[in-house]
């Protein structure tokens, strides 16, 4: 069994919009979260889907859902204090509901810039390895500064990537790793691939194209909105 996880809990105020989170900002009155789930709902090797979401925008995402005809999303449940807590909601209501071997993606729902290929890649990976992560190569310098804001050293550009998403495990995997964090106190892990490090799982890497962003300030928006656009001009003119 194959799931994806969505996060979709956090208010965005990065992007400065007072009307409404992120992840439910419009692009041709579609959702972005709507943008996202819909590579997920549209996968033939995804079965399941929960979304995690502000509680008070439950509501909203239910008829969001049910307007552009969403069916593979079987649990929302509200998001936690942080981003960790609000993934470990949506890992319970995986692991009181599916086997413990069904394969976890987990994912932005502000990150809508992805493909069929992607999410094959990172189930395939976890399968082989029982880790993935996407990634993307770094294509600047990397340097390290100290405290003083000198720089110490460069980094091998080569051996730099960017950690984005989907990040894929085995649900017994990553549940447990989220109980012995909360055993530990431990509630601000950057991210899951991160909490799966720390507790000795070696992780493996899908590489993923640049346009993959995550949607965070109004520049991000204004570059989603050529890339969607991008694409959907090259399906309707053959490009």
């Amino acid at each position: 069994m194959n799931c994806a996880l969505i996060f979709a809990g956090g208010s965005g105020k990065r992007m400065n919009s007072k009307s409404r989170p992120k992840q439910f900002l419009e692009l041709h009155s579609k959702e972005i979260i709507i943008y996202t789930i819909e590579h997920f709902e549209k996968h033939p090797d995804i079965d399941a889907i929960v979304v995690v979401c502000i509680e008070g925008w439950i509501e909203y995402l239910k008829k969001a859902l049910k307007k552009n005809g969403i069916e593979k999303v079987k649990w929302i449940v509200p998001g936690g204090e942080t981003g960790q807590d609000s993934i470990y909601n949506g890992l319970k209501v995986l692991h009181d509901n599916c086997p413990e071997d069904t394969i976890v993606l987990i994912h932005d729902g502000v990150r809508p810039l992805i493909d069929e290929e992607l999410i094959t890649n990172n189930i395939n990976c976890v399968k082989e390895h029982r880790t993935a992560v996407t990634v993307t190569p770094v294509t600047e310098t990397v340097m390290l500064t100290d405290s003083d804001n000198q720089v110490y050293t460069s980094v091998e550009r080569a051996k730099c990537r960017l950690a984005k998403a989907p990040q894929g495990f085995y649900l017994k995997d990553i549940y447990g790793a989220h109980m012995k964090a909360i055993s530990e106190n431990i509630h601000d892990k950057i991210d899951s691939a991160t909490m799966m490090s720390d507790y000795g799982y070696s992780l493996y890497t899908v590489e993923c194209g640049s346009e993959n962003i995550k949607i965070t300030t109004p520049a991000d928006f204004y570059i989603f909105r050529a890339l969607s656009d991008a694409r959907e001009n090259s399906q309707i003119f053959g490009i």
